[in-house]
């Protein structure tokens, strides 16, 4: 088949969880033989731009902001929007406070929602334009719901049905002002019309969806993210030398490593775990800065500083490297998630993961009984847990076997990309 995946980036500045299984299906429905064209928007997906070679980035998020903010910038000449949207600016957005949160952006949330009746008429018509002139797709794949007002005008131009994956929606508008998220969900609940098929990510995000934006039954279309066992390497963490517990996310209060921070202190007091070590990774943006800073405070603080490592880089050889060395993963999000990549990614390399009971995670661990779910989500229950994980060489073992044999049975992203190309064909011409 021919596909167009559509993708905003967070510019590498973060480990970028929709980014990342959107870059991991594009290479498996590469590798099965489907024509694939990854168009990515607002700012690259990752901080090398190995992702977009030849294909510009639609709606720069610059060039996206300021015509948003001034209509002066809206009639601005070519050659604006081409330095706007060049390399150099695209990495100093990334690092920039609010490029990736949605306070501040409530009203531009909203114009994109609109389409062709928002203020970025401009910039979908030349994503459009340049998608007809340079593809010939059977179908194109939308990266979350907040996308949407794209959908009619790519229907109208292309005549191809426009599928849309649904994951963690919520957590950019329920952040909102009660006026703008009531508005954004029902936005989004009206235009889910011009879109043929959904794609949530677990059953539970599903469930959520559907009812924030009345999504009928035969639209929806669970399939699980996954990884390439293949690519990671396996080791059983019962085995390893070092008992460290990893932390592999955003590095912000909405994935919970305040929590875990706090659990970390709580575990240590116990004689027991005197040589545990927490490592931590994933980036942070301008809005996080303070965040990290109290937290390493915390941990000097408590004389805990020496036995703390913040990894400043997540990308390839360094992530593997991450996992190499953990025994335990945990992300301690204080809502729930839709699914979280990163969890799959530990558990193909054998590393089980304590989560709390909420969102999608108990689905997740259900799945194959790679790690363990604790509730409710406290400090002290997440320090319980790890200690008396850490300290079962024997669950450990058992846990660690589970892990990777659930990846491979259940979030094989071969096998999930197999179940997305079925869904694609239930809509195709």
């Amino acid at each position: 088949m021919n596909i167009i995946q559509i993708i905003p980036g967070s510019g590498g500045s973060f480990y970028c969880g929709n980014c990342l299984r959107d870059s991991k299906y594009f290479d498996a429905l590469k590798e099965q033989g489907n024509k694939v064209v990854k168009i990515p928007m607002y700012l690259p997906l990752f901080s090398d731009e190995h992702d977009i070679s030849d294909i510009p980035v639609f709606y720069g998020a610059i060039s996206v902001y300021l015509k948003q903010m001034f209509p002066v910038f809206r009639h601005a000449p070519s050659w604006f929007d081409n330095l706007l949207n060049s390399k150099p600016m695209m990495k100093m957005a990334a690092s920039m406070s609010g490029s990736t949160r949605a306070t501040g952006l409530e009203d531009m949330t909203i114009s994109m929602l609109l389409g062709e009746e928002g203020k970025q008429k401009h910039e979908l018509d030349k994503m459009v334009d340049w998608m007809a002139e340079h593809c010939k797709p059977d179908v194109v794949h939308l990266s979350n719901a907040l996308l949407l007002g794209l959908a009619r005008r790519i229907k109208e131009k292309l005549n191809v049905p426009v599928v849309c994956s649904l994951q963690d929606e919520d957590v950019w508008v329920d952040v909102m002002h009660t006026q703008f998220r009531d508005r954004v969900w029902k936005l989004m609940g009206e235009k889910a019309k011009d879109v043929d098929v959904f794609i949530p990510v677990s059953d539970y995000y599903s469930g959520l969806a559907q009812k924030r934006m009345n999504i009928p039954d035969e639209k929806l279309f669970t399939v699980h993210l996954g990884v390439d066992p293949a690519d990671y390497q396996f080791t059983n963490s019962a085995h390893k030398k070092e008992r460290n517990i990893g932390f592999i996310s955003r590095m912000s209060p909405v994935n919970g490593l305040h929590i875990l921070v706090d659990a970390f202190i709580l575990l240590k007091k116990k004689p027991e775990n005197n040589d545990v070590h927490l490592h931590i990774t994933g980036g942070y943006t301008g809005d996080d800065k303070k965040y990290v800073k109290e937290l390493k405070d915390k941990l000097a603080a408590n004389g805990l500083m020496d036995y703390s490592h913040f990894w400043k880089k997540f990308e390839g050889e360094h992530r593997s490297n991450f996992f190499e060395r953990m025994q335990v993963v945990s992300v301690p999000v204080p809502h729930g998630e839709a699914f979280g990549i990163y969890l799959t990614e530990s558990m193909a390399c054998g590393i089980p993961v304590l989560q709390p009971e909420t969102g999608a995670f108990p689905e997740i661990i259900a799945a194959g009984g790679g790690g363990v779910a604790y509730s409710p989500n406290t400090p002290e229950n997440l320090s319980e847990s790890l200690s008396d994980l850490i300290n079962d060489k024997q669950q450990l073992e058992k846990l660690s076997g589970k892990a990777r044999k659930s990846v491979e049975q259940h979030f094989d992203i071969n096998i999930q990309a197999k179940k997305l190309v079925e869904v694609y064909k239930k809509v195709a011409k």
